[in-house]
């Protein structure tokens, strides 16, 4: 492997070390349903996102604070010397995907059938630390506000 490689993959393993995924197959919600829940969440702090799963009322938060549980605990284990306190953790990436459909017949009328679709889905979530935005006006005052 090449110098410019060695150091591109090392700076890959390094921003990877940072980032915790979990991923949440075949889950049997529609992606419609699920993302509606997916989108309040994606780029808040963590406390705040589980926060908003516990007291919403949508049945898909349930299963999306498990899984946003499970991405904290997987920091964690990347992290064993860092404390989830002093971090502040956000949730970087959500996304939903479509998983395996089941198709079903509904009988219809005349002699004919309906087809019905129970869609479920997957759900990846990526927790990083969070990024600070300043404002580039107090940079380049040398002010802070």
């Amino acid at each position: 492997m090449g110098s410019r490689k060695h150091i591109m993959a090392e700076q890959y393993k390094a921003e990877k070390k940072q980032k915790a995924i979990a991923i949440l197959n075949d889950c049997p919600t529609s992606p419609l349903k699920m993302r509606i829940v997916a989108d309040t969440i994606r780029g808040v702090e963590i406390n705040r996102a589980l926060g908003m799963l516990r007291f919403s009322k949508k049945a898909a938060s349930i299963k999306l604070e498990k899984l946003l549980r499970s991405a904290i605990a997987n920091w964690e284990q990347k992290n064993e010397g860092q404390r989830l306190e002093d971090n502040k953790l956000c949730v970087s990436e959500i996304f939903v995907n479509g998983g395996t459909m089941l198709k079903r017949i509904q009988a219809a009328p005349r002699g004919r059938a309906h087809r019905i679709r129970k869609r479920s889905n997957s759900v990846t979530i990526v927790v990083d630390k969070m990024v600070v935005k300043e404002d580039k006006k107090s940079k380049a005052d040398g002010t802070e506000s």
